[in-house]
């Protein structure tokens, strides 16, 4: 431990002791050691002009955002993204965050990183099933062919469930997107069932396909990273045109109907009918849900 983590640990009234915990059990004040992946590295600098890291580490319980302020580029060239770290590090918040002044970064080459991502917070083979029930909803002959032709393809099911529905905010890690993908069609479906009005078939088959086109953008990886065509493009294009390529048959107007939902399931101003706006109040809902902190009652 460097000179100032003991000066720290040693100071009265602070919680300074060393402890080894995981992402989700830790505490503001403390001292920390443990071995996390690195997900993301980049060599930044202040407005100063001065170097450092900007990391982001996971291990099975989360993520945490993390910054190295000294011998920067001797710890920058010591680890690699996608490596298994040990670090020592102070936990600190900012921005009503926690995040992590790293002191000691070095690889932990006996660690598989893969056994240090986040998991899908419910049961693949259960969210796998549901999936298919929810497909088995749209009774429209032509969306329903549409919808079939997604779940019929091996390789894009994979996807759905080894993905995240995003890189770093909501959903992010491996099966992330099938479990976004089933709970905002569950949504819709529910929705529709309440507002009679809202056109059912329409509505779930676009919640289905709404993110199809994260399965293009996002490479094969433990920390899957955009392709190039998903760095320039973005998912919402591909999505459109993966569903484009296996509409061709479908009636026009339910054609554009469907496109147009997808397309704005970012964009409630650009939504000029109700399923696209209920569609994309589902998507932040459901991301909402997944993210944001809940008070625990005293």
């Amino acid at each position: 431990m460097s000179v100032a983590l003991q000066q720290h640990a040693a100071a009265p009234g602070r919680a300074g002791d060393l402890a080894s915990a995981s992402i989700a059990e830790l505490v503001e004040d403390r001292i920390v050691e443990g071995v996390y992946a690195l997900a993301k590295k980049r060599q930044l600098r202040t407005r100063a002009g001065r170097p450092y890291l900007a990391l982001e580490l996971t291990d099975a319980t989360g993520r945490i955002e993390a910054r190295v302020w000294s011998d920067v580029e001797l710890l920058d060239r010591r680890c690699r993204e996608g490596d298994a770290v040990r670090v020592l590090a102070r936990v600190e918040k900012f921005r009503d965050r926690l995040q992590l002044d790293v002191r000691s970064l070095e690889p932990a080459p006996s660690v598989d990183a893969a056994t240090l991502v986040p998991a899908a917070r419910r049961d693949l083979e259960e969210l796998d099933g549901f999936l298919e029930f929810l497909a088995e909803e749209v009774a429209h002959a032509g969306l329903r062919e549409v919808v079939g032709a997604f779940m019929s393809d091996t390789a894009y099911r994979d996807r759905l469930r080894t993905l995240p529905a995003t890189p770093d905010r909501h959903h992010s890690y491996a099966g992330g997107l099938l479990e976004h993908t089933v709970a905002v069609a569950t949504l819709c479906r529910d929705t529709a069932d309440l507002h009679k009005r809202l056109r059912r078939d329409l509505l779930i088959a676009a919640a289905l396909l709404h993110d199809s086109g994260r399965t293009v953008e996002l490479g094969p990886a433990t920390f899957p990273a955009p392709t190039p065509e998903g760095r320039l493009l973005g998912h919402v294009h591909l999505g459109l045109r993966l569903i484009e390529e296996r509409s061709v048959a479908l009636d026009a107007d339910v054609r554009a109907e469907l496109l147009h939902a997808v397309a704005c399931h970012h964009d409630a101003r650009g939504a000029r009918t109700a399923e696209a706006l209920v569609l994309f109040h589902a998507n932040q809902l459901d991301a909402a849900a997944a993210t944001l902190p809940v008070e625990t009652a005293h």
